[in-house]
């Protein structure tokens, strides 16, 4: 059988506690803190579809924080979160190539019938429970924009 994403996130803080990863350690109990939080809120635990929405805010946090820390020259911020990242990006399902993604997208432009950027969120609204935790979503959205352009 295999780990929730949930145990495996438990599994690998104790293994980073073990081998003194800091890094890798906080990073997963921010993660996990973040899930409790989830779950205390909701009254609800929380399912696997859910972690990974939570996995893709931390990163989108990071990388938002990323660009705020290169401007203002503080690479050793910018290095930590790159590594954060890293650790995070681990937990999500394997990444679609820009090919793959592509196809996902004129493929959905067809079953919804759009024809121009106008219709953008309607297509956005249908592609993103085929490619959640799996793409950026600001590379379907520059992708889909292509597409209907």
């Amino acid at each position: 059988m295999q780990m929730s994403l949930k145990e495996k996130l438990l599994s690998d803080m104790k293994e980073a506690m073990k081998e003194k990863d800091v890094l890798r350690k906080d990073t997963i109990q921010m993660v996990r803190g973040a899930i409790l939080q989830k779950e205390k809120d909701s009254l609800k635990e929380v399912h696997e579809e859910q972690i990974l929405d939570i996995l893709v805010q931390e990163i989108k946090k990071r990388k938002d924080a990323l660009v705020d820390f290169e401007k203002g020259n503080r690479h050793d911020l910018a290095e930590s979160a790159n590594a954060e990242i890293a650790v995070l990006t681990a937990y999500l399902p394997k990444q679609l190539s820009d090919d793959e993604l592509t196809e996902i997208v004129r493929e959905t432009i067809s079953e919804v019938g759009a024809s121009s950027v106008k219709e953008m969120g309607k297509v956005m609204a249908a592609i993103t429970p085929k490619v959640k935790g799996k793409a950026d979503n600001g590379k379907v959205s520059s992708i889909v924009k292509q597409c209907l352009a």
